[in-house]
């Protein structure tokens, strides 16, 4: 496969049983390929899409005191902001050529997840900052809930499978700032190859070259969204729960050609995230004689943390 798929959001939550289906059959192939799907018909306004990239640009063009003090120490750069080069991608020494913020979780009628994840961090220079991105937050989350259903029918599962675990899930919206490239980049990229940690990434700002995916046959192709799509990915969690029905697909976002490395590079994806108890125990219906199991079991906050070592944000057990 050398482009990524399109599909619909509106034909699964059409009234339409043949339009769901054709949705479910078409986001299920393209996962157990690809692993990347282009997605219209989303729950974000274009009118919200502009307000929030305003409001990013905003934040990174404070000068670089003002946005220090929004780094948090000891929470791993779950919350507020993480400045340049301090993320690498797994096995990689060099820092990404990137600075970002986290908004997480706004939780709801659980006191002990309220405790469990850091309070998200408050921009006083920039009013209408958290609020954009509040709001983004939860129309990105009420997306992805709707496409975890698609998948979990594609997988035999009762179609609310996922419900429970991902609300309150510790999912984390990041706007990402690539600045100008001012010297020539030693071994760094914007974001070297990885893998997303996560069970589905939803992300903005695909629309200019740059994000490229690694396909069966090791070749890196472009991935590349229309206006009004969010590119979609399976991640690891999903990848192990299904193990690896669904393709945790190997990305990056590559350096711009010499002529642009003046310009800035601006993407937001959303890491879906269930909550921490989530088992990740491969399912039954997807382990058979042709596919032992993969992977050993484990809960989403045992992996999370295990990866958040190896990228370097946190410090090991």
């Amino acid at each position: 496969m050398n482009a990524i798929p399109s599909v619909d959001l509106r034909d699964f939550v059409s009234d339409d049983p043949k339009r769901k289906q054709k949705f479910i059959q078409e986001i299920g192939a393209a996962f157990e390929d690809i692993g990347f799907v282009a997605l219209s018909g989303h729950f974000l306004s274009e009118e919200l899409v502009d307000k929030l990239y305003e409001e990013i640009k905003k934040f990174f063009a404070l000068d670089q005191e003002t946005k220090d003090k929004y780094e948090i120490e000891g929470i791993g750069g779950q919350r507020g902001y993480t400045s340049f080069g301090k993320e690498h991608a797994k096995g990689r020494k060099e820092g990404d050529l990137k600075e970002f913020w986290h908004f997480g979780q706004y939780v709801e009628d659980n006191p002990e997840l309220e405790r469990e994840y850091p309070d998200n961090v408050t921009v006083t220079e920039l009013p209408d900052f958290n609020a954009v991105g509040k709001e983004t937050y939860k129309m990105l989350e009420k997306t992805a809930k709707y496409v975890l259903r698609a998948l979990a029918l594609h997988l035999n599962l009762e179609e609310d499978y996922f419900d429970e675990y991902i609300k309150n899930g510790n999912s984390i919206l990041r706007p990402i700032h690539y600045p100008p490239i001012t010297e020539e980049p030693k071994n760094a990229e914007r974001a070297a190859a990885h893998g997303d940690i996560n069970l589905i990434t939803l992300l903005m700002g695909a629309q200019g070259r740059g994000l490229q995916v690694k396909n069966h046959q090791g070749e890196w192709i472009d991935a590349i969204a229309a206006p009004n799509e969010l590119m979609i990915n399976v991640g690891d969690m999903l990848s192990r729960l299904t193990n690896n029905k669904l393709k945790s697909t190997i990305h990056k976002v590559i350096n711009p050609p010499r002529e642009q490395w003046g310009t800035s590079r601006y993407s937001i994806p959303f890491f879906m995230h269930p909550v921490s108890d989530m088992p990740l125990d491969c399912l039954e219906n997807c382990v058979d004689e042709e596919h032992p199991k993969q992977f050993e079991d484990s809960t989403a906050g045992e992996y999370l943390h295990e990866r958040l070592v190896e990228l370097g944000l946190v410090e090991k057990k």
